[in-house]
């Protein structure tokens, strides 16, 4: 533990600051710049009361209430939920909409990376196949197919960064002509199309279920990827076909298919393109008081390099961006973009009331742990790491950023660590920015995932798992900006392929989880 009491304020406004110190301060530390002495003992990252707190008065973090005293608070002592009402949401009527106007970031120019050109202009930061599966049934022979790729046919083409299945738990069982159906199907189909797997599609399918590869993949959907201008055939192999007697009869015809795409993937290089085509997706998971702190405003000025250069950048997690709204809504590059954050918002709450939950049930145990009283504290370290720059489009869940969408772009998911990196590569992404307080080995097979480590202590007892050490930044020897440049030239390595996150090293692998709202039968 440090000798010196370190606490940390984020707004002058505020009358709570966190403790820094590894290990926390026990009561009787004298904090002498701010003439009080603890009352408690403060574990770290938690909030001590900086002056006398009236009950029923507004506790303040980043400049705004993120709670009520449910009693009087001492100056002293410490601030942790159960001593906090959470605060109403905010409504979504009589919003700022599109009032904020900062001036025009500078470009970035001359920042490039190696990648992977697609048929459809996108660029991928792999060079993967990927094998889709139109249902849960056949997950099994898929899994063992993959396998059988990865030992027996990756050796021969060494230019295969490796070979995913895309696994899901769809596709029969399901209400699939319900409303709200489409956003899974869509979700699976533009995951399919994803920049790092080339524009080689092929599909398992069992044969009856409901998701038939037709209605997951329609004509049109695939871009045109040869020189005759022709969209190519929708590649299946149905395992219900008559042609298959036997397991090994299923097998080595996903190999055989799996060795025609296999041949083409092989035969693409990396080429020197602008940081203009990376797609970036942001997200937190296991936070806690420092992400908002540390991690996520260095992810933020990262954000901020790369609109910037052109490039284009998501964040998304709905319940942890809701009590920023009036935040979201003003920095709308125009009405329309904030009519767009409110219609997504509203469908969300609707959503949530449907399951008799609110906002409130997304903070998790850790979170506590970890200094965060609530969703409303939570979400005022969770927007941090959008930037500043306007935000220029929205992006309803499942859908694909079109070429012209670039720049900030709120992507609207839900929070869940898994449906929201779904979403994302559904999106568009190539590569992933991960921040996390607690710890949490989440990764993807689909895309590299940056991990940003809150804290010091974090990083250092999970060394092998975390690629940067945001801590640096609360304990004095890196700034904000100086974490986001930091940040912001891995990004190109691992993007080139320089380098290998910790996940891509240890093949940590998160499964998809695809976000159905539609009923299940």
């Amino acid at each position: 533990m440090n000798a010196h009491p370190i606490i940390i304020r984020m707004q002058a406004t505020d009358n709570v600051a966190i403790v820094a110190n590894e290990g926390g301060l026990p009561a009787g530390t004298a904090l002498p710049d701010e003439g009080i002495t603890l009352r408690d003992k403060v574990p770290q990252a938690h909030k001590v009361a900086l002056v006398d707190i009236a009950a029923g008065a507004a506790v303040i973090r980043y400049g705004v209430p993120i709670g009520y005293a449910r009693t009087a608070i001492a100056a002293g002592s410490w601030v942790h939920e159960r001593l906090l009402d959470m605060p109403a949401a905010r409504e979504l009527q009589g919003l700022p909409m599109a009032t904020v106007k900062p001036a025009p970031l500078p470009p970035l120019e001359g920042y490039t990376f190696e990648g992977y050109r697609n048929a459809d202009g996108s660029v991928g930061t792999r060079n993967l196949l990927a094998i889709t599966t139109t249902v849960q049934c056949v997950a099994g022979v898929v899994e063992i197919a993959v396998e059988r790729i990865r030992k027996e046919l990756l050796p021969k083409y060494p230019n295969v960064d490796g070979v995913v299945g895309l696994e899901h738990t769809y596709g029969c069982g399901v209400a699939i002509d319900a409303p709200e159906a489409p956003i899974p199907i869509r979700t699976l189909r533009n995951i399919s199309l994803n920049p790092n797997f080339g524009g080689e599609v092929m599909v398992v399918s069992l044969g009856c279920e409901k998701l038939q590869p037709e209605r997951l993949l329609p004509p049109g959907s695939i871009p045109i990827a040869d020189k005759r201008g022709e969209e190519p055939a929708l590649d299946v192999v149905c395992l219900q076909d008559s042609a298959h007697v036997g397991f090994m009869s299923m097998i080595d015809a996903i190999l055989a298919t799996a060795q025609v795409h296999l041949e083409r993937l092989n035969a693409r290089r990396r080429e020197t393109v602008p940081a203009s085509e990376l797609v970036v997706g942001v997200q937190c998971g296991g936070s806690d008081a420092f992400s908002g702190v540390t991690a996520n405003p260095a992810v933020g000025y990262m954000a901020d390099l790369l609109v910037r250069a052109g490039a284009t950048i998501m964040f998304s997690e709905n319940t942890e961006v809701r009590d920023a709204v009036e935040q979201l809504t003003s920095r709308a590059a125009t009405p329309e973009v904030a009519e767009a954050i409110v219609r997504e918002l509203g469908w969300y709450d609707q959503y949530l009331e449907r399951g008799r939950v609110d906002r409130a049930a997304n903070t998790t145990p850790g979170n506590k742990a970890g200094g965060l009283s609530n969703i409303v504290e939570k979400a005022m370290g969770s927007i941090i790491k959008s930037g500043t720059a306007p935000i220029a489009h929205v992006l309803s869940p499942g859908n694909k950023l079109a070429r012209e969408q670039r720049g900030l772009v709120y992507a609207a998911t839900p929070a869940s660590d898994f449906i929201c990196g779904t979403l994302q590569l559904a999106a568009g992404m190539n590569l992933h920015v991960f921040t996390t307080g607690r710890g949490t080995p989440y990764g993807l097979a689909e895309c590299p995932v940056i991990k940003v480590a809150t804290r010091t202590e974090l990083a250092r007892r999970w060394h092998d798992l975390m690629d940067v050490n945001a801590g640096r930044v609360a304990d004095g020897e890196l700034s904000i900006e100086e974490a986001g440049w930091e940040l912001f030239r891995l990004l190109l390595d691992v993007a080139s392929g320089k380098k290998k996150t910790w996940a891509e090293q240890w093949k940590l692998h998160n499964a998809l989880v695809l976000f159905n709202p539609a009923p299940v039968t």
